[in-house]
């Protein structure tokens, strides 16, 4: 690279130091748990209802061609079988070793693996202890200082069919297939394998994690992500340990597949009150999990069989295009039933177009729906079936067709469903990329042997249809996202981070965990954020010298409690509005603090907020913050604001760094956005500023990692712009792993603005030199089209 050598790269980039053994290890020996070329089962036994039982059993019962050897110290021979009393007496080194010894000789087992080159260990040993001098802790040496991958302990064990591989516990044996299945739980993994032969659905691998020492959902991920035998991924999760390799594991994953996941835990118990700040009290710990899945692009269902849904959906179709979908059966009940689980699911129902009902009058008998869903009639034939279907797939108001039957006297469904396979065989080019789904009630052998024969994704219910086509649906709204440019941010974004963490620091020097009034209006102004100016007042007589000015203006006061041990100001009725007289100012005042005492008799009372009533009669109030979550870190927060948004639960949430594009879409998914638009005589809110508000929060939550949570309820919205009325930040002592790796509080890696440099150039200018941003999409394409073919390929080729 002409004019930049590699001591001007050093200067901005600094070298990154890795640890010797995880370095985020990855994919690194993975392939030898899979498809290892020679296996040892350390602790195989005779015992029946043993682990070492089973995993002998399930090694031998599928023929796996690679070698094989069998340790035990206290056997000569299982089941005829010869045996090794030790590994180390192995005249060769197995490359994978599956472990089910006791848990105290496991460290010493797995020294020996390591030290003889052993590349991975599966451990079903289960109950390895905790804490220094354990099991646990002894084993995770011996593997750090070799390199030795563990899976487990306390897991369910591999399966690979491909490589007729079954080093589990797990009752059968699923065929081969092209879904990879990693699960955090041993028995919902055993369940799932059921589950999949009973029902022919095959599998590249069944991984379960158990305690997770070292092969984690990242790592999986990683691997799955480039193996060819694997079409999709499906996860069952309950808790992720490293949230930042997730999250990269994840995207990159996504890119490449679908990535369906399932997690258990949402009903979450809360304890009410618990929460200092109404932002945390929002943030609850399923609804994190749910903004961090889809800001990786993956789709989340609601229960175990809806991940076999959804990967069949998804291998059989695609993605495609909108989403507005076309019902049609020959029932008006059922075809109601799917209308009602579609807008349940918040889908969107297609509208006919004129020359589509034209189409249908003609064919239909009088009487017909005249609309979506489209009932054919009681009595339709396969001839009615495929005109309705022909006419539906032709409109280009819709995106995709449900297509359903119902048995009757009157008809063969077995016709309908070789009228459907028929007509969309017959359909030109132009309309094949138009997904269809299928629902025929009843159990007729023929009419589904002739869907699946024709691959068209079949469904017992319309609700599981509809499922199935929302599925797709919000793959594709995922996939999008992630490819998508964000829009620039405005030319005066800009920040006072020095004057911001000199007042967070400051306040951490005092011993504060809160900061004070003043300093959170001087922390949201040094953001650009507006804010009602505010004053502090230790006693009702400080209070009617701060209001004197503002009444002599013509202002009413608003007077609220101040104390770091009272978060919800309407708990203790403590908030006064339109004071418009002294004698008012100092009633309201008493009435306060007396009021506080008596209901929080605990708490320290620091005085009362003098403030200006702010008067918007047409702003709407939202909340917006900043939580902190014990797995993923900061959590940018929106939703309706007031005294009631715990019980109103109108919120949004999402990871960050945001931009522009993700700020609006959070706002969208929130009820709150439907006042922000313009109704009757009030005119529409500026939602740019809140976006650009969002997006301020979350470079404030990269900049200073010391702000745990910050809460600004209620945020004014109006047409106007916007404007914090009241504002709480929590703080406390935050830890930089280390430069160049940003905070490890982010799951999302944030924009590392450390790497920012002014650098002198020869000529004595000056050049700013940055990081690329999303956002610089626009500023490359303009450069690329004012530089010569000549100069793209002496730079690029």
């Amino acid at each position: 690279m002409r004019g930049c050598d590699a001591r001007f790269l050093r200067t901005i980039m600094p070298p990154q130091r890795r640890s010797v053994y995880r370095r985020h290890m990855s994919t690194y020996h993975l392939q030898s748990v899979f498809r290892p070329q020679s296996v040892a089962v350390i602790g195989g036994s005779p015992r029946e209802r043993s682990a070492g039982r089973a995993v002998m059993r399930n090694l031998r019962g599928t023929g796996f061609p690679g070698k094989v050897a069998w340790i035990n110290p206290r056997h000569a021979e299982i089941d005829g079988i010869r045996t090794v009393k030790r590994l180390k007496d192995l005249d060769w080194v197995p490359e994978l070793v599956v472990i089910t010894a006791p848990a105290a000789i496991v460290p010493q087992v797995v020294r020996t693996a390591a030290e003889r080159g052993v590349q991975a260990a599966i451990i079903l040993t289960a109950h390895l202890g905790e804490g220094p001098g354990s099991s646990w802790a002894q084993v995770e040496a011996a593997a750090r200082a070799h390199g030795l991958r563990i899976l487990g302990p306390h897991c369910l064990g591999v399966i690979a069919p491909h490589a007729r591989l079954n080093a589990s516990i797990a009752a059968h044996f699923p065929q081969a297939g092209d879904l990879a299945l990693i699960s955090e739980s041993s028995a919902i993994a055993a369940a799932l394998v059921e589950w999949g032969v009973a029902r022919s659905v095959g599998f590249s691998a069944v991984v379960s994690l158990g305690d997770t020492m070292d092969v984690d959902f990242g790592d999986l991920l990683d691997y799955f992500a480039t193996d060819y035998r694997t079409r999709a991924i499906l996860l069952y999760v309950e808790q992720i340990k490293d949230a930042r390799k997730f999250m990269s594991a994840a995207r990159a994953a996504a890119r490449a597949k679908p990535v369906v996941v399932v997690k258990s835990g949402r009903a979450e118990r809360v304890q009410p009150g618990s929460a200092d700040t109404h932002v945390q009290a929002l943030a609850r710990a399923d609804d994190v999990y749910g903004a961090a899945f889809n800001r990786a692009g993956l789709l989340r269902v609601s229960a175990l069989d809806e991940l076999f849904t959804a990967a069949e959906s998804l291998g059989r179709l695609g993605t495609f295009p909108g989403r507005r979908l076309a019902i049609l059966s020959n029932g008006g009940g059922v075809g109601h039933l799917a209308v009602d689980q579609l807008i349940a699911l918040h889908g969107t129902l297609a509208q006919l177009s004129d020359s589509t009902v034209q189409k249908l009058d003609a064919v239909l008998p009088q009487g017909w729906s005249r609309s979506n869903p489209v009932d054919i009639v009681v009595d339709a034939d396969g001839d009615r079936y495929a005109t309705a279907i022909e006419a539906l797939l032709a409109d280009n108001e819709n995106d995709a067709v449900l297509v359903v039957n119902v048995p009757t006297a009157f008809t063969s469904s077995a016709d309908a469903a070789q009228a459907l396979t028929r007509t969309l065989g017959l359909r030109p080019r132009h309309h094949r990329d138009k997904p269809v789904f299928a629902v025929w009630l009843g159990n007729d052998d023929q009419a589904t042997a002739t869907l699946n024969a024709a691959r068209v994704p079949t469904y017992p219910t319309e609700a599981e249809a509809v499922r199935g086509f929302q599925h797709l649906v919000r793959y594709r709204e995922a996939q999008n996202a992630l490819m998508e440019t964000p829009p620039s941010l405005p030319q005066d974004f800009s920040v006072d981070t020095v004057r911001a963490r000199a007042l967070v620091e400051a306040a951490l020097a005092n011993g504060q965990g809160w900061l004070d009034p003043l300093a959170t209006h001087e922390l949201l102004k040094a953001y650009g954020i507006p804010s009602a100016p505010v004053m502090h007042a230790r006693d009702a007589h400080e209070a009617m010298d701060l209001a004197q000015p503002l009444l002599e203006r013509g202002a009413t006061v608003a007077l609220k409690i101040l104390s770091p041990d009272i978060p919800h100001k309407s708990e203790v009725d403590g908030v006064r509005l339109n004071l418009a007289t002294l004698p008012a100012v100092q009633s309201a005042a008493k009435a306060i603090l007396a009021r506080a005492r008596q209901l929080r008799p605990d708490a320290r009372i620091d005085g009362l907020l003098v403030q200006p009533t702010i008067v918007r009669p047409k702003a709407r109030e939202l909340i917006v913050g900043i939580a902190d979550d014990a797995t993923f870190g900061p959590v940018i927060v929106v939703g309706r604001g007031g005294t009631a948004v715990e019980v109103i639960n109108d919120k949004a949430l999402a990871l960050p760094p945001l931009d522009l594009r993700l700020a609006h879409e959070l706002i969208g998914q929130t009820r709150a956005s439907r006042i922000l638009k313009a109704y009757g005589d009030v005119p529409a809110a500026d939602e740019r500023a809140l976006a650009l508000a969002l997006v301020k929060l979350a470079q404030l939550a990269a900049d200073i990692p010391e702000v745990r949570t910050l809460d600004i309820n209620p945020l004014l919205v109006d047409s106007k712009g916007i404007l914090a009325l009241d504002a709480r930040v929590a703080v406390a002592p935050s830890r930089i792993l280390h430069k160049g790796r940003g905070h490890p509080r982010f799951a999302v890696f944030p924009y590392p603005k450390e790497w920012e440099r002014t650098i002198e150039l020869s000529d004595g200018g000056r050049a700013f030199v940055r990081p690329v941003r999303p956002e610089d999409d626009a500023l490359f394409r303009a450069f690329f089209a004012r530089v010569s073919d000549e100069d793209l390929r002496l730079r690029f080729f």
